[in-house]
């Protein structure tokens, strides 16, 4: 009885749900034609705000979008934050990019993700971007957002999508971040402080006693 009314009471996830839906609006087709995580091979771990990331990013970086090669950088990544760039003309090409300058083109778009925070880089034998590292997109939007980067309407949606997915906590563990480096720094000025302070300083010394002057000897006639 117990255990029935727990199963009354379970929730169904999203790919239950979803499951459902396919029964009922979608019963006869083939599996040729459906793809699934759990069934089919290459495939990539992303964020679900993912997508509003991408256009945060080509509102910032008019007439130069970024958002593209971001995904392309997560397409790529190998279920784990860093990549390894061999051939940056292969990125490029993924990204759109073509013909002679369609790796500029590319670099241009990097050094965006870089300046706004969203990967990390490090030079190696194919240049300087080498060597990748990704990083949480939502706490790039929030260091967007706290540097007056995010228009309004864009960041609402981001909000709002936070905690649909379970992962508002990113904002709060990234405010948490900088509140420790806040702490840090101030300790780090005290302590300067209270070490200039306990150190003797040259203005506390006495100043030096003047030189005093040779007493001059007067001669008599007896002397001479």
């Amino acid at each position: 009885m117990a255990n029935a009314k727990q199963s009354a009471k379970r929730r169904l996830t999203m790919a239950e749900r979803a499951q459902q839906l396919m029964l009922v609006h979608f019963p006869n087709i083939p599996d040729a034609l459906k793809w699934t995580r759990k069934t089919h091979d290459g495939f990539s771990t992303i964020p679900r705000t993912l997508p509003i990331a991408m256009q945060i990013i080509d509102a910032d970086s008019k007439g130069q979008p970024a958002g593209h090669v971001l995904f392309c950088l997560w397409a790529r990544m190998p279920d784990h934050p860093v990549i390894t760039i061999e051939n940056p003309s292969t990125f490029a090409a993924e990204a759109g990019f073509l013909g002679e300058r369609a790796v500029d083109t590319w670099r241009r778009r990097m050094k965006k993700l870089r300046e706004l925070n969203f990967i990390m880089t490090k030079p190696g034998a194919s240049g300087e971007f080498h060597y990748v590292m990704l990083t949480n997109p939502n706490a790039a939007v929030e260091w967007m957002r706290n540097h007056g980067k995010v228009q309004d309407g864009l960041y609402s949606r981001f909000i709002e999508r936070l905690p649909e997915i379970g992962a508002y906590g990113d904002i709060e563990a990234l405010h948490a971040h900088w509140a420790a480096l806040k702490e840090a720094e101030k300790a780090a000025v005290a302590a300067e402080v209270a070490k200039q302070a306990s150190s003797p300083s040259v203005l506390d010394e006495p100043a030096p006693a003047p030189p005093t002057k040779p007493k001059r000897i007067r001669r008599t006639n007896a002397d001479a």
